[in-house]
């Protein structure tokens, strides 16, 4: 086994089996297009500070594009007795290059390169991630742009309550999912800053341009503090909490798509190339996918679990206990792409199956509300005329009659306000319709909220 770059202070090789426990390639090994590119940006400041020549700046940054240039081909493999990535690149570097390359990790730690490059790379991943969820938002919008009149009932504990249309209900998640937009965009800014000249905890005596690297590397500015710069792992929390409630509007979405895609709902029919079959009943058409996305819902929680537990105990600065934050924040932001990337062409390719939407609307007295406004908009206190309406209802339940077939007598039967245009003004179309007010079902209403959504989308 290799000497370790730090093993100086030791008078043995480390055991095998600590070795391969403290080892953590196998992970924090796909930082490393980030990792060169710190170390680029921190050589360029090394030999325009002249605290290294610039000749060896140059050899230096010349050396790791080449390391980059074979490992992204595949010339260059990890090896995988390497303590981490940063450790393997810089031993690399100087396999190559000799004391030139020895001469790359003057003014900085160890500590402070992993900040950075965590930093760089989630930067990275927030803006893939923000591209799906708005590829889904769009999805819904442009879904939603075709069912403005496709009538559904709307649900309160999971039993039919008043009528509203499809467009309306994935209109709802779009305004989660904007909400999830604005929550990535502000765990960016406040994570775009750069930790890289903290040095191990106490920045470093060399005169080193922070702002520079800081600028090379596309962030707003330094860390102010080097003991937080080492230490700071808020924005890894903040991330999985906006990637638990993405995982969370995708489960409450698939939680419905499961129920609508049943016989007992049949609101819709899933695309064969996004359902699954059962090995014994030839019958079966399962909706797996949904069904996956609820439980790496949990999964993704337990990830933002895992970084607050690893951080409550921890005293200032760096302690190896962070080395468990990639694998929790790695975990989280592979998973939420995998659900997204296969949600959207789930929900893009599902068919509507309109008719017995409509059919479910009808049933179940939804429009029971409007039948009491009705009698509200001519004159009666509105608990007068829930107290009527609820009598009918009962009424249509002895007598198996919805309030559409009920017959006008026994309207009349409770009050003289009740005429002919009852039936007109508690039918389904006269329901949604009706309900123009800001934020309702009706196509006005709704067509507006595509829109604000679209404007906020840029689309």
């Amino acid at each position: 086994m290799a000497d370790m770059m730090w093993a100086g202070r030791f008078s043995k090789q480390v055991d095998a089996g600590v070795n391969a426990f403290n080892s953590s390639i196998a992970f924090d090994g796909r930082m490393y297009r980030h990792d060169i590119q710190g170390s680029i940006a921190h050589a360029t400041m090394l030999g325009d500070c002249g605290i290294i020549s610039k000749e060896d700046s140059l050899e230096i940054i010349g050396g790791l594009k080449e390391i980059l240039a074979d490992i992204d081909s595949g010339a260059l493999e990890f090896d995988p007795n390497a303590e981490d990535i940063h450790m393997f690149i810089e031993a690399e570097l100087t396999k190559r290059l000799g004391d030139v390359g020895k001469r790359l990790h003057t003014s900085r730690s160890r500590n402070d390169q992993v900040a950075v490059d965590i930093r760089l790379y989630l930067r990275d991943e927030i803006a893939e991630i923000s591209g799906l969820v708005k590829k889904l938002a769009v999805t819904l919008v442009n879904m939603a742009k075709e069912h403005t009149e496709t009538v559904m009932p709307g649900y309160t504990h999971l039993q039919r309550a008043q009528p509203i249309t499809l467009a309306h209900h994935l209109m709802a998640y779009v305004w989660m999912l904007l909400r999830d937009l604005e929550r990535l965009s502000d765990t960016a800014k406040r994570m775009n800053y750069c930790p890289l000249g903290s040095g191990a905890l106490a920045g470093t005596t060399y005169k080193t341009n922070r702002q520079q690297t800081s600028d090379l590397l596309g962030f707003t500015a330094p860390m102010p503090n080097s003991l937080d710069g080492v230490s700071d792992r808020d924005f890894c929390v903040e991330l999985n909490c906006a990637l638990s409630l993405i995982m969370t509007h995708l489960s409450r979405f698939s939680e419905e798509v499961i129920m609508w895609c049943s016989w007992e709902f049949k609101f819709i029919e899933l695309d064969d190339a996004f359902a699954t079959g059962s090995s014994i009943m030839p019958q079966k058409k399962n909706p797996d996918i949904t069904e996956l996305i609820r439980g790496k819902t949990g999964r993704v929680n337990g990830d933002l679990v895992t970084l607050l537990s690893m951080l409550k105990g921890l005293p200032l600065a760096y302690n190896k206990d962070m080395q468990e934050d990639k694998e929790a924040i790695f975990d989280a932001v592979d998973n939420v792409k995998l659900c997204l990337k296969t949600f959207i062409p789930m929900i893009a390719t599902m068919k509507v199956l309109k008719d017995n939407m409509r059919n479910a609307a009808a049933r179940g007295f939804i429009n029971a509300t409007d039948c009491a406004d009705y009698l509200v908009k001519k004159g009666m206190p509105f608990r007068d005329a829930y107290k009527i309406t609820g009598t009918l209802v009962a009424q249509c339940i002895e007598k198996n009659l919805t309030l559409e077939t009920l017959p006008i007598e026994d309207y009349r039967a409770m009050t003289d306000l009740f005429t002919e245009d009852v039936y007109e003004a508690i039918s389904l179309d006269t329901c949604v319709k009706e309900r123009k007010s800001e934020g309702g079902p009706s196509p006005d209403a709704v067509k507006q909220q595509i829109e604000i959504a679209e404007k906020a989308l840029e689309l």
